[in-house]
């Protein structure tokens, strides 16, 4: 599918905190924001799939989160030490909180002109997707929350030796190609293995984009100090689909789990051989479900 590559553009969301983001599809179609995952631009929501999810009636927003890609970069202690303390669970200072994010995607809702939207997203994007539909129901028509979790430290827990792989610092660009060429080797699905030159282009395009090691510090800080947000799940009223990989090892699929238990009347889409990614193999069949979801809206 040939999909053309929209202007990028920029919205002022909060003191400090502009947000590059592109739209695909009409206007007049259903508004769906796309919520990207830990230290990931909006460019890891593949053009070609964001092109699907406009021919099925969406129109479609993509966005960098702060600290990623162009949008602003923060300033704020990280430290291995910060970050080991907030995995145990001890009180830390942080820059931000997901409470944060969650108000810099309804900031962008704001400047786009729009009441309510439909929201996906995936990994920490899941998590700010629940936390959107948790302080701001009136603004979330439908939630999909994919390789996430409710902020329970019991559930969706992560093996400690997977953190360092976000913070090494990995020099050049050909350093941080190859460094990501090994994450995704590891954090991938087994079922649906990508192209490593697929992997290599994105990861080129991540780097030319503009990365920052502390900034991805500061948003895992905001991921470890978030509340558990089991109970306030059951207040969300509006139609929601987890989705979740068995083969996940970034977040395990008992977070999937707690949150489809915690969401009144929420589907609950397990996949065999899904790892921590979207693969191109599964695209139609998530297309379909999202749009099944948010047809349960109206």
């Amino acid at each position: 599918m040939s999909v053309a590559v929209p202007q990028e553009l920029f919205a002022h969301v909060a003191d400090g905190v502009d947000l590059c983001y592109q739209t695909f599809g009409s206007p007049d179609g259903d508004p769906l924001l796309l919520v990207m995952g830990l230290g990931g631009p909006m460019t890891w929501w593949d053009e070609r799939l964001c092109g699907m999810l406009a021919d099925a009636g969406f129109h479609v927003i993509r966005f960098d989160n702060r600290d990623i890609g162009r949008s602003s970069r923060l300033d704020g202690p990280v430290s291995m030490g910060r970050l080991a303390r907030a995995f145990l669970g001890l009180k830390v200072r942080t820059t931000y909180t997901l409470d944060d994010m969650a108000a810099d995607a309804i900031g962008l809702l704001d400047h786009l002109g729009i009441e309510a939207a439909h929201v996906w997203g995936v990994s920490m994007g899941g998590m700010i997707a629940q936390t959107m539909a948790v302080t701001h129901p009136e603004r979330v028509l439908s939630l999909t929350s994919m390789m996430s979790t409710t902020g329970a430290r019991s559930v969706g827990y992560q093996n400690p030796s997977l953190l360092p792989i976000f913070l090494t610092r990995s020099g050049d660009r050909e350093g941080y190609v190859d460094a990501s060429v090994r994450t995704w080797k590891i954090i991938g699905s087994p079922a649906y293995p990508s192209d490593e030159q697929d992997v290599r282009r994105r990861a080129e395009e991540t780097y030319d984009r503009g990365i920052s090691p502390r900034g991805t510090g500061r948003q895992i800080l905001a991921v470890l100090t978030q509340p558990n947000r089991t109970r306030d799940l059951a207040r969300v009223s509006v139609p929601t689909l987890v989705v979740h990989g068995l083969a996940d090892k970034m977040v395990h699929v008992s977070g999937g789990r707690a949150t489809s238990l915690a969401v009144p009347r929420s589907e609950l889409l397990l996949i065999d051989g899904l790892g921590h990614d979207i693969p191109e193999g599964l695209w139609p069949t998530l297309v379909s479900a999202v749009r099944r979801n948010a047809d349960r809206a109206s």
